[in-house]
């Protein structure tokens, strides 16, 4: 609906629609029309009014400060007398961009030194093979070495060999 309302004006909205459909999203210009005509849905105005109600508490100097999450921002709405589901608000905040703040540390999952060299990418990121054993590409790791040593970079639980590789202690 966005797409066509924002080019109507240049294109015009059936030969839009006529060249979405042939690049397989099917609409009519019927269909167009009557979406735009009719009246959003009870979901969408409660949702609206809710939504409304929810920044208002997340947003608040006194109230959330912009730190409260869904559940906070819950449980705030029951103690001004608003029943709703804790889902509905939980949606409602992941749609609108609305997270509270999290306590401790966040997670970081790698911090990789910048000054360290890097293995030269020899297959120039191409990981598809034509035949067997024309390409392998490796990635040992402390924990599944033991297990599994040769798996595919990017995809762990995938094995690259057909079956296990014996190691020998040297």
């Amino acid at each position: 609906m966005a797409f066509i309302d924002e080019r109507r004006g240049q294109f015009g909205v059936e030969p839009m629609c006529r060249v979405l459909v042939e690049h397989g999203v099917p609409i009519a210009p019927s269909t167009y029309y009557a979406a735009k005509g009719r009246p959003p849905s009870a979901r969408a105005v409660a949702d609206e009014a809710l939504l409304a109600e929810i920044r208002r508490v997340h947003g608040d100097r006194t109230l959330g400060r912009g730190l409260y999450g869904a559940r906070k921002v819950w449980n705030q709405l029951l103690r001004e007398g608003r029943t709703v589901p804790r889902c509905q608000v939980e949606r409602l905040m992941r749609a609108d961009g609305l997270r509270g703040v999290r306590r401790g540390r966040q997670f970081v999952t790698t911090r990789a030194d910048p000054a360290a060299v890097r293995a030269p990418d020899l297959v120039k990121r191409a990981f598809g093979a034509t035949r067997p054993n024309e390409l392998w590409v490796v990635d040992f790791e402390r924990h599944e070495a033991l297990l599994n040593p040769a798996v595919m970079k990017g995809h762990r639980l995938r094995p690259v060999a057909a079956g296990r590789l014996k190691l020998r202690a040297a």
